[in-house]
């Protein structure tokens, strides 16, 4: 068993690893509000994480420890994720008479009913949620399982950083906490409301679906912003790192936008009514009433809009940082710019207050 839903230590930074950058936020709280104190962002070296897998753990921990001397930030300890592909969750019942050492005591004893690999090959984790309705004497636990070698990896990478992974969290859980976040600008503050969360990334997109404000959802797709990349590299005959470039800073040729920029976006809301109707293929819910855009290909011009006429549902793009204080080091234009491709750190920098 490895603790990592539960543990934690403050204050801490939170650390994403994509396919393509690691983001790093750090957050405190003054005056009942967050503030965010830093913030950066640095692209990773080709193929170092793979299918959001790490492959090369002492590029990873340098492009880690660059950031974080190029942000000045000197905290010691880490909150860092374990892709939601990587990790089974399932909701189990216990007798809410047992306390947390007798429940991981039958968990472990009843392993063959709850966990479908070898104990000696995974940590798993559990936490309490709810008493199960109709049903009192029991309570719903969330059980998270992952294979030793996938969070070993990243682990690993934090601490060739320098740094200390105290928190080991599930990409979904730490989304969902982001998510409460957002959640408080959507009309009726999403209560009574189905609101589909895309996280359109370089290498892969996630689904996740929030009932009143709680994930009932995710699904993991392999499509993102690389398949543009990859089309500007071939039709203008530039590289991997050329392309990138351009798309950040502008350069591309005139036809870029209806040629390459335009189909792009449509493949986008083709990916993205496939993923709902895969969701509404397999629960029992009939529509989604919002959307909201988060990840680095949110932030393509007008795409929330397009997606909004094409799909007919009120459409925006996640920024969790709205009711938050900025730091005076921390350039606010950049950070507003930059807040979709930031709600799974923001998630991460948030296990700072768990317990307050």
């Amino acid at each position: 068993m490895f603790g990592f839903l539960k543990t934690k230590i403050t204050p801490l930074v939170g650390v994403d690893i994509s396919s393509s950058a690691i983001k790093i936020l750090e957050l405190s709280r003054a005056h009942g509000r967050y503030v965010v104190e830093n913030y950066g962002i640095e692209f990773l070296p080709s193929q170092s994480v793979v299918e959001r897998n790490i492959k090369d753990v002492n590029k990873v921990g340098e492009a880690i420890r660059n950031l974080m001397k190029r942000m000045g930030c000197k905290l010691p300890f880490a909150a860092v994720a374990v892709a939601g592909s990587s990790v089974l969750t399932r909701v189990i019942q216990l007798n809410a008479d047992l306390n947390e050492l007798e429940m991981a005591d039958q968990i472990e004893v009843e392993a063959d009913r709850y966990i479908p690999y070898p104990l000696e090959e995974v940590y798993y984790d559990f936490e309490v949620l709810d008493p199960v309705l109709k049903r009192p004497e029991f309570v719903n636990v969330l059980l998270a399982v992952t294979r030793i070698e996938t969070l070993d990896m990243r682990v690993a990478a934090i601490v060739d950083a320098g740094l200390q992974a105290t928190v080991v969290d599930v990409e979904a859980l730490a989304m969902e906490r982001a998510f409460g976040l957002i959640g408080e600008h959507l009309p009726t503050k999403g209560a009574g409301s189905n609101v589909a969360v895309i996280d359109l990334g370089s290498t892969n997109s996630t689904l996740y679906v929030f009932k009143d404000r709680r994930l009932i959802y995710s699904r993991d797709q392999a499509f993102g912003g690389k398949h543009l990349s990859d089309e500007i590299q071939r039709r203008y005959g530039l590289s991997a790192e050329e392309a990138v470039a351009a798309q950040k800073y502008g350069g591309l040729p005139e036809d870029y936008t209806t040629e390459v920029l335009t189909l792009f976006k449509e493949t986008v809301i083709q990916q993205i009514g496939r993923a709902l109707q895969v969701f509404f293929s397999s629960s029992e819910e009939e529509e989604i009433d919002y959307i909201v855009l988060a990840g680095g290909v949110a932030m393509l011009p007008s795409l929330d809009a397009l997606i909004q006429e094409k799909l007919n549902i009120k459409t925006s793009i996640a920024n969790p940082f709205v009711d938050m204080e900025i730091a005076e080091r921390v350039n606010k234009n950049n950070l507003m710019e930059e807040a979709s491709a930031l709600m799974l750190t923001c998630g991460l920098a948030l296990r700072t207050f768990d317990n307050e």
